[in-house]
C-alpha cells in the first residue's frame, strides 16, 4: 500500500523468459497497476492478458463491492494494455481516460476504441476523484509515442509509465541501478532527447513517491534515481573505466584482449570490463559500453567483412544512439585485414565518437609488434 487511498495492485511473472523476445529476465517482470481510492475510484493501467484474473483479484480485494469509475491508460504496450478489453467487460460502467493516439492503438489491438465510455484528455488536463487530481503530461517515445505520464498532486505521486523501470519481479531481492540500466538502455535508450524533454516537465513538480509501470516503487532519496535518468538520457558517462568488447575465432584476438586487459589494470585503469561477445549476454555488452567512458572494439575480420557477435553489437549501439565516447579497435585478419575499416564505417552514424590514435592490426597471430601496439593503446586509454 502506497498510501490510506493510494494501492498496488500489480502482479509478478515468473513464466517469462525472454521480456519482448530478446532480453533475458532470470528473475521475472512486474506489471504494476495503481489503485486510487477515492469518491471516485480510478485504477492505473492494467497488465498482461495472461495475468488478468489474478489482477481482477487483487483491485477487488481492495475494493470488495465497491466499483471503477475509470481505468487510465498511460501506455498500450500489451504487457500493460492486455487486459483492458476484459477489465472493461467486468466493470461495465467504468469510463477509459487516454490520448487521442492511445484510442488509435486500442482499437487495433480489440477492435473497439470504447467509444461511449472513452475520456480523451491531452497535455495538462486534470481528472478530479474527490481528494485526489490526476494531470496528465504527454512523454510520446518514451517509448511509443502515444505514452504519457499522471501526477497527482495530493499526494505527490508520479506514475511514470516505463520510466524508471527494471527488469526483476518484486518478489525478488534485487539492487536496482543494474537491471534498470540494463531495462533503461535496451527499451528506451535510443529515445535520450524524448526522456530529457520529459524529465524537465518532470522538474517542475514536487515529486515524493515515483510508480513505475516495471519495478518497485520508489520512494527514497529520488534524486539519485532522477540524476542515473539524466545521465543515462544525455549519453553521459555513467562510470569511468574501460569496456573491451571482442570476438575470437582461434583465441589469437583474444590474446591481444587479455594483454591489453593487463596493461590497463598495471597503468591504475579504475575498471576494465572484457565482453566475449560469443558467450556473454548481448543486452549486458551493450549496457557496458553505455555505462564506461571508453570503449575498445576488437573482432576479426570474416567474409570479407567483421564476425557476426560484432556486427550484432555494433549495430545495437548505432541502433540505441550510442555516442560521447572514446573507441579504439583492434583487428585481426590473416590476409586480407578489412576488420577497423568495417567497424569504423558502421560507427559513422554515431555522435561524438573519440578515436584513438592506437590501432592494433594483427597478421594470424600477436607478435612483438603488436605487443607495442597495445602498450600504446593502453597509456592512450589511461590518460
Amino acid at each position: 500500500m502506497l498510501s490510506q487511498n493510494i494501492k498496488y495492485v500489480g502482479v509478478n511473472d515468473h513464466e517469462i523468459d525472454l521480456f519482448e523476445g530478446q532480453y533475458v529476465v532470470p528473475d521475472g517482470m512486474a506489471y504494476n497497476s495503481y489503485l486510487i481510492v477515492d469518491k471516485n475510484v480510478a485504477v492505473i493501467d492494467s497488465v498482461d492478458a495472461r495475468f488478468f484474473s489474478e489482477w481482477l483479484g487483487n483491485i477487488k480485494s481492495q475494493l470488495g463491492e465497491k466499483t471503477v469509475d475509470y481505468l487510465v491508460v498511460q501506455h498500450m504496450e500489451p504487457d500493460h494494455s492486455g487486459s483492458i478489453a476484459s477489465f472493461m467487460q467486468a466493470y461495465h460502467n467504468a469510463k477509459i481516460v487516454s490520448n487521442a493516439r492511445a484510442f488509435v492503438m486500442m482499437k487495433n489491438y480489440f477492435g473497439t476504441d470504447f467509444a461511449e465510455r472513452k475520456v480523451v484528455v491531452a497535455e495538462g488536463d486534470t481528472l478530479n476523484l474527490g481528494n485526489h487530481t490526476l494531470t496528465f503530461v504527454m512523454a510520446p517515445m518514451v517509448h511509443w509515442p502515444e505514452v504519457m505520464v499522471s501526477f497527482e498532486s495530493t499526494t505527490g505521486t508520479l506514475f511514470s509509465a516505463d520510466a524508471f523501470g527494471k527488469f526483476g519481479a518484486l518478489d525478488v531481492d534485487q539492487e536496482w541501478a543494474c537491471e534498470a540500466r540494463r531495462y533503461y538502455i535496451g527499451i528506451v535508450g535510443k529515445y535520450g532527447v524524448q526522456v530529457q524533454a520529459l524529465l524537465k516537465k518532470a522538474s517542475a513538480l514536487d515529486i515524493q513517491t515515483i510508480c513505475p509501470l516495471h519495478g518497485p516503487i520508489l520512494t527514497e532519496n529520488l534524486g539519485y534515481y532522477l540524476n542515473l535518468y539524466n545521465i543515462w538520457s544525455s549519453y553521459g558517462v555513467e562510470s569511468e573505466g574501460v569496456v573491451i568488447a571482442y570476438t575470437s575465432v582461434y583465441g589469437n584476438t583474444k590474446k591481444a584482449v587479455e594483454l591489453l586487459e593487463q596493461e590497463l589494470l598495471e597503468l591504475g585503469c579504475p575498471k576494465v570490463v572484457v565482453n566475449d561477445l560469443a558467450r556473454c549476454d548481448m543486452a549486458e555488452a551493450v549496457e557496458d559500453a553505455f555505462r564506461y567512458g571508453k570503449v575498445v572494439f576488437a573482432t576479426t575480420t570474416y567474409n570479407a567483412e567483421i564476425f557476426p557477435f560484432m556486427r550484432e553489437f555494433i549495430s545495437t549501439l548505432v541502433e540505441h544512439n550510442f555516442q560521447n565516447k572514446q573507441v579504439a579497435f583492434i583487428e585481426n585478419g590473416s590476409w586480407a585485414p578489412m576488420a577497423t575499416k568495417v567497424m569504423k564505417g558502421m560507427l559513422e552514424k554515431c555522435k561524438n565518437l573519440t578515436h584513438c590514435q592506437t590501432e592494433v592490426k594483427i597478421m594470424s597471430a600477436v607478435n612483438d609488434v603488436n605487443i607495442c601496439q597495445i602498450k600504446s593503446l593502453a597509456q592512450e586509454l589511461v590518460k
